[in-house]
């Protein structure tokens, strides 16, 4: 992966501002007889915010912005004269980022990540950490009983912790198969993405996205995810590296090429990958294309129709030749309708 601009994992760190202390003054003006007190307010610490931005694809202006640090609220003054507010920091982040705050176990002493929750929406903020209150001034505490009160709050402290920002790729329809299963031509074909193609496995290196027109002005996003293969979940080849974008999506796309030695055997593996990885990946809606059909006739494909798995929708198809290709975007869009 080196040298890609494709970043879905970043470790930051974050310290949100101090709040300004609020201010122990009192009136003194010439003509002025007890003047009394007047102390402001410090004004609040700056925050720690993600926010949604659907122009952001990876995390990689994380990558090398690993501290943020927000600063901390004014001071209150005189005549009631509230301490400036410090500018929150937003941070922008791509749709379907996940945060998890690190924090040590007291009673084992170990790290654990804990959630802290996901942006799915363009705009939709999550605070990381939260900036300290500003203290109240001294003329907030003044009583029949206590008219010259000659204290007043500190302001509050900030937060600090690291943090894991996780990049789980939001798309309808997830293409899962081995490397060279015509994962990026399909992608290529029925949307205007131009993902690498190459015959050698692991052409993809990072998720592909691309827009699909159904009919009738609809359409879905169809997400190519890099290749799996046998181990996966265990960390061989690309590992679950991008086994974690396949969880966003609401319908899996299962791939197998025509020329497999064993097409049903193939689907099991994929789906046994999936499944110790994150056996709620069994609950989605998969179909099953078996791919590079064009060099295939009628009565071969009729053949080869007994071997493929039992209760999975299946279609053949050639995304050069276009065979099937309508058919399979109709499948899809009627998989996403349930």
């Amino acid at each position: 992966m080196a040298g890609s601009n494709f970043v879905d994992y970043v470790k930051i760190f974050a310290r949100s501002g101090h709040g300004g202390a609020g201010s122990a003054h009192f009136r003194r003006e010439k003509f002025v007889a007890f003047g009394g007190p007047d102390g402001g307010d410090g004004g609040k610490g700056g925050s720690i915010i993600l926010q949604g931005d659907r122009q952001y694809w990876t995390l990689i202006h994380l990558k090398y912005q690993r501290h943020q640090f927000a600063e901390d609220g004014e001071c209150g003054s005189g005549a009631r004269a509230s301490g400036k507010n410090a500018k929150d920091i937003i941070i922008p982040v791509p749709l379907g980022t996940v945060a998890k705050r690190l924090v040590e176990n007291e009673e084992t002493g170990e790290t654990e990540l804990v959630p802290v929750g996901e942006v799915t929406e363009h705009g939709e903020q999550l605070v990381l950490l939260h900036g300290g209150r500003g203290g109240l001034g001294n003329w907030h505490f003044k009583s029949a009983t206590n008219q010259t009160p000659r204290y007043a709050q500190p302001g509050e402290e900030g937060d600090e912790g690291a943090f894991i920002l996780e990049l789980k790729v939001l798309a309808d329809v997830g293409l899962v198969g081995f490397p060279n299963a015509g994962k990026s031509t399909l992608l290529s074909v029925v949307s205007a993405a131009k993902p690498k193609i190459a015959n050698y496995a692991f052409t993809t290196l990072e998720p592909n996205l691309g827009i699909v027109e159904v009919r009738d002005g609809k359409s879905f996003v169809m997400a190519d995810i890099p290749g799996i293969i046998e181990g996966a979940h265990e960390g061989k080849g690309l590992g679950t590296r991008f086994l974690r974008h396949i969880e966003r999506n609401s319908v899996l796309l299962f791939m197998v090429p025509a020329d497999s030695d064993d097409i049903k055997k193939d689907y099991e593996i994929l789906l046994g990958e999936l499944t110790q990885y994150n056996p709620e990946l069994l609950d989605k809606q998969r179909l099953l294309a078996v791919t590079k059909c064009d060099m295939l006739d009628e009565d071969l494909i009729e053949e080869m129709k007994s071997e493929l798995p039992e209760g999975v929708p299946s279609v053949f198809i050639s995304s050069v030749a276009g065979l099937n290709i309508q058919r399979l975007k109709d499948m899809l869009w009627s998989a996403l309708q349930e």
